[in-house]
């Protein structure tokens, strides 16, 4: 299955960016869908969840109340809105299709049929 994220930058803290994923190969709009991030030296991590009819929006304690996400089903495409971005957030985007966004982002698991794409990189300077 696809995927192709786009919309990762270098940006000073305070900054916003907006990340795109664009998934091909399934009927998206089945699908949970989620962001994930890996920092350098660090595991990948969930970010954000998205339930297939938008009745569902989860995030990390780390980013709630900063990032939002949405989907576009006729086009196939998850978003990431990014404001208030600190230094932290320095790590490259992942997005995927998920079994299930369950009740917290950390319980998040990439679906069987999902593959990973070769992500975006976002770098936010101090």
């Amino acid at each position: 299955v696809p995927v192709v994220e786009s919309g990762g930058d270098l940006v000073q803290a305070g900054g916003s960016l907006r990340l795109s994923c664009i998934v091909s190969g399934l009927k998206f709009g089945d699908y949970d869908m989620g962001w994930f991030r890996q920092a350098p030296g660090k595991g990948r991590e969930g970010v954000s969840c998205i339930g297939f009819g938008s009745t569902v929006k989860l995030y990390g304690d780390s980013v709630k109340g900063r990032f939002t996400i949405s989907r576009d089903d006729a086009r196939n495409t998850l978003y990431l809105q990014m404001n208030s971005l600190k230094p932290e957030d320095t790590a490259k985007y992942y997005c995927t299709a998920v079994q299930d966004c369950g009740d917290a982002v950390t319980n998040m698991r990439q679906h069987w049929i999902a593959d990973w794409g070769q992500g975006t990189q976002v770098t936010v300077s101090p």
